[in-house]
């Protein structure tokens, strides 16, 4: 039997219908942020790149590269195992009491990455509590679909950010059951947010936990970059609370927030914790700079907020479609995947613009985009240059204008 032969054939269906992915070879340029060397034969040496999360640029932060370097230095490079084996080590410890007092729980657990921590924290609830049933909202990244499934806990599927369909769904299951809700705060496609207060009152109403993934979120909103939850006062009403430190804080690792029997919990029964090589020290000891220094300074926030509206306004004037939102995602509607990856190859070779294409199945069939995230970086000229190369390649490609 010829593997090879199938694997290719698989592939090349993905890439008749033009969804066959192809990464960018780049090298970030350390105090250059958003500019990033390419390696792509077409394309410039210095290239621009907008569609990072590393949403504040936070990942070539001073604070957080002497934090990271200092620990190498004191520690050394790995964390020699799983915690189970090798011991916890004290930075591990330290970002965890910074992550629980980011979101007023009384702790944290850390992962290697968000996906993880989704993963690890849904499948494991579902499993071990007796007959729960998770109702999840459509909309739900995969890594909290995985979880789910891996939970093999029953599970009710709401129509996305509709608190009445979570009240009708949760109302027909028996009031003794162990009952999870999990919803996102910024849905990271769309760029919405949930309306998570009336979500928290549903849940309260019927005496079912909540599990709150504020991955696109924590560092951006709240005073100290606490999420949605902190922003609108109602962290202390969410059972769990999870995020990442790979987005706004610019370092790597997932972790989830609650109880301390909560907590504990996941600890003594999440496989993928129990069995997953520790963060290296010096990764935990850059995510706890970044979150401290974001939990005090507001500049990255209000200049990332300014940048975001000056792109937003461009497009409108440019006549440029793209979905209306509160958050810091912009997502241009292109909705043919084939016109999504010659737009995007197009801006990048000719114009040094990296934007990466969003095909199915990360979005559904025809509602391809470019996804762009402006940061504190990203300069005035940044997005003239942006919207200027759009609106040329609008016209040579004839795509439809918003409608005024």
């Amino acid at each position: 039997m010829d593997y090879d032969a199938m694997f290719a054939d698989q592939l090349d269906q993905l890439k008749s219908d033009g969804n066959y992915r192809i990464f960018a070879e780049l090298e970030r340029k350390c105090g250059a942020f958003p500019r990033a060397k390419s390696h792509d034969k077409n394309a410039p040496e210095e290239v621009t790149v907008w569609c990072s999360n590393d949403y504040l640029g936070m990942g070539q932060h001073p604070v957080v590269r002497q934090a990271m370097k200092d620990v190498i230095d004191s520690c050394g490079c790995g964390a020699g195992g799983t915690r189970n084996i090798s011991g916890t080590n004290h930075h591990h410890k330290l970002l965890e009491n910074e992550l629980a007092d980011l979101h007023g729980k009384d702790a944290a657990l850390l992962f290697t990455s968000g996906y993880v921590s989704n993963w690890a924290a849904l499948s494991t609830l579902g499993s071990k509590l007796p007959n729960a049933v998770i109702l999840s909202d459509a909309l739900n990244h995969a890594s909290m679909i995985e979880g789910v499934r891996h939970s093999r806990a029953d599970k009710v599927i709401w129509k996305h950010n509709d608190p009445e369909d979570l009240d009708r769904k949760l109302a027909t299951i028996a009031p003794d059951r162990p009952k999870i809700v999990a919803f996102e705060s910024v849905y990271s496609m769309d760029g919405d947010i949930c309306p998570m207060q009336e979500i928290v009152e549903v849940a309260e109403k019927h005496g079912a936990m909540t599990y709150l993934d504020e991955v696109h979120a924590v560092g951006l909103y709240g005073p100290r970059g606490g999420g949605v939850s902190e922003e609108l006062g109602l962290a202390d009403r969410i059972t769990l609370i999870e995020g990442t430190l790979g987005k706004a804080y610019g370092v790597m690792g997932g972790y989830i927030t609650g109880s301390h029997e909560l907590c504990d919990f996941v600890r003594s029964f999440a496989s993928g914790f129990i069995f997953t090589t520790a963060l290296p020290p010096a990764v935990a000891a850059g995510a706890r700079a970044s979150i401290a220094h974001l939990k005090t300074s507001q500049i990255e926030r209000a200049r990332q907020r300014q940048q975001v509206a000056k792109l937003r306004a461009g497009l409108d004037r440019a006549g440029i479609p793209h979905l209306d939102n509160p958050s810091h995602i912009i997502p241009v509607m292109i909705k043919d995947p084939v016109k999504c990856r010659e737009l995007a190859d197009i801006l990048m070779n000719d114009y040094g613009i990296y934007v990466q294409p969003i095909n199915y199945p990360t979005v559904p069939k025809g509602t391809e985009r470019l996804r762009f995230t402006p940061s504190p970086y990203h300069t005035d000229a940044d997005i003239d240059h942006l919207i200027n190369s759009l609106t040329v390649l609008w016209r040579q490609c004839a795509l439809a204008h918003a409608v005024a």
